[in-house]
């Protein structure tokens, strides 16, 4: 006799109450619904590099994966020539000096190092502060990790820096970690040395650790920074950076930290409990990629970025937004016009009329609710045809 199908009683995690379905996950499900419908949706919303890697990154890959010795497990701590190789990046252009054995571990991409750093560092119900705007990945991680988190604003007046004279106002007795992000994303701001200097004082009179994730410093930006050019900053802030944006990479999920020795043992006796390393020849790939010439860079981080930036500038103008000429990235941050009531009223309508796909710069924090981003991940032609559209939506004769 079939038995009635009772239903099953299992439940989630409780900290699945505290995190959402990532936004552009759930929004680029629409995007392909309606491209299944033939609306042909221009997506200028995610920031993954169009453009290949170097050549040579790509020959050293397919050369060693076809090697019969490769495939093997691999340390954790990342092969010797890829920790070498990012000692060797720091070094040539922000004019930092790593030992490659001990102050720097491979990451399988900074999302990963997110995580790490969390759980090295932050007991649930420490208090961690997080910048609004900011990278949701910072919330949504410290929030099922059981971290309290501590907003501070960042805004246009300040050039989008952290208000330090309110900081030192806040009660920080329980702050662990400060995530910081410059250049900035969303908003473009760049680092300055004096930011930096001011980031360190803070942190060593605090007693916090910043950790600055530093992904975009070549995009559009000839005077690549890192927070570890300050004196002293070694021994209180950890730096993660990425192969993703600077090198177009962002399949490949390779990215490091760099910090003291003591910080790194921490955060590996993490890591090596969670992953077993990275594919060798993808490691020797990357080590590769990581000699890059300058000339490399200057047609794929500032040449073709700045083809693309003039169009997302123009699709600003057109939408009435304003935006600082100065910033750096892969993308454009914009301010909306007065008269819409909520950021989405545009980026819906430019969705559902022109069949352009924008971020709105709420998913950013509140801080975000009256901006809106483009991405510069998409080809010259695409971008002038989003233009288009959206010069169509505007048109008074519509």
């Amino acid at each position: 006799m079939q038995k009635e199908n009772q239903p099953y009683k299992i439940q989630p995690a409780d900290r699945l109450a505290e995190v959402s379905e990532y936004y552009f996950s759930r929004k680029l499900k629409e995007v392909a619904r309606m491209n299944a419908e033939g609306k042909n949706v221009i997506s200028l919303g995610i920031g993954s590099p169009d453009m290949p890697p170097s050549k040579e990154t790509i020959e050293v890959l397919c050369e060693n994966a076809r090697r019969d010795d490769v495939h093997g497990y691999q340390p954790t701590v990342g092969i010797p020539e890829l920790r070498q190789a990012m000692a060797d990046f720091y070094r040539r252009w922000y004019h930092v000096e790593l030992d490659p054995a001990t102050e720097i571990q491979p990451l399988i991409g900074s999302k990963e190092g997110i995580l790490h750093v969390t759980l090295a560092f932050v007991n649930p119900g420490d208090q961690v502060l997080v910048p609004n705007p900011g990278y949701p990945t910072y919330t949504s991680l410290n929030k099922i990790l059981g971290s309290d988190i501590v907003n501070y604003r960042l805004c246009e007046e300040n050039r989008w820096q952290p208000d330090f004279d309110e900081l030192e106002r806040m009660d920080l007795s329980r702050v662990k970690l400060m995530w910081t992000n410059y250049p900035n994303m969303p908003t473009g701001a760049n680092a300055t040395l004096e930011l930096y200097q001011r980031l360190v004082d803070f942190a060593r009179r605090k007693n916090i650790v910043i950790v600055n994730d530093n992904p975009y410093s070549f995009i559009l930006n000839r005077q690549p920074l890192s927070i570890l050019n300050i004196p002293g900053a070694k021994e209180c802030c950890i730096e993660f950076n990425s192969m993703s944006k600077s090198h177009n990479m962002p399949g490949w999920r390779v990215g490091m930290i760099a910090t003291n020795a003591t910080f790194i043992q921490w955060i590996l006796k993490i890591k090596s409990n969670i992953d077993s390393g990275t594919f060798r020849p993808l490691q020797l790939a990357a080590a590769q990629a990581y000699h890059n010439s300058p000339e490399w860079h200057e047609e794929a981080n500032m040449q073709v970025y700045s083809r693309r930036r003039r169009l997302a500038e123009d699709i600003m103008r057109t939408l009435g937004c304003t935006f600082d000429p100065d910033q750096v990235g892969m993308f454009l941050w914009g301010r909306i016009p007065d008269h819409y009531a909520d950021v989405e009223d545009l980026t819906e309508q430019v969705l559902h009329e022109a069949r352009v796909f924008i971020t709105p710069g709420f998913i950013f924090g509140t801080g975000g609710q009256r901006y809106i981003r483009i991405s510069l991940c998409a080809k010259e032609e695409k971008l002038a045809e989003a233009l288009q559209r959206i010069k169509a939506l505007r048109s008074p004769n519509r």
